[in-house]
């Protein structure tokens, strides 16, 4: 057998592996939270589930050491928060996904723009930078441009 050939049936089997995890990991996730489990909804809803879930946890606190006035402010503080979110909510719960989708394009344009200094930051020491050897242009930028993320 190749090195080719080992390398594709490597990948196969890699493959393979994986999706046979994942499948198992979808079962047990079935198994313990029950086959109707919800998918996540729209960023709107997902921030009022957080919000009731952050109030929740706030409210469930006990602290002996500051009593009930500190109880008080913050449920009053949690009470002020609800009330100022939940009227943009009903009215453009699109925002929310606007949002959410503006913010995986920052997280891939910032991957996109951080991958060729990535690898060679793993690269080890002897791997040199390509600004370091003359007449090469560093890798994922385009002509004449240089991002220095550092």
């Amino acid at each position: 057998m190749s090195d080719t050939e080992r390398t594709a049936s490597d990948a196969d089997a890699w493959e393979k592996a994986c999706a046979e995890d994942l499948a198992a990991e979808q079962a047990r996730r079935r198994a313990r939270y029950g086959e109707g489990t919800a998918e996540p909804g729209s960023a709107a809803e997902e921030l009022r589930k957080l919000m009731d879930a952050v109030a929740e946890k706030l409210s469930s606190f006990q602290a002996p050491i500051a009593g009930a006035a500190a109880q008080g402010a913050v449920q009053h503080f949690v009470e002020q928060a609800k009330a100022a979110v939940e009227p943009v909510i009903e009215r453009n719960p699109e925002v929310f996904d606007h949002l959410a989708n503006a913010g995986s394009e920052l997280l891939a344009a910032y991957r996109s723009a951080v991958s060729g200094h990535e690898r060679r930051w793993t690269a080890g020491p002897d791997a040199a930078c390509p600004q370091d050897r003359p007449g090469e242009k560093p890798e994922g930028t385009g002509p004449g441009e240089h991002i220095d993320l550092d």
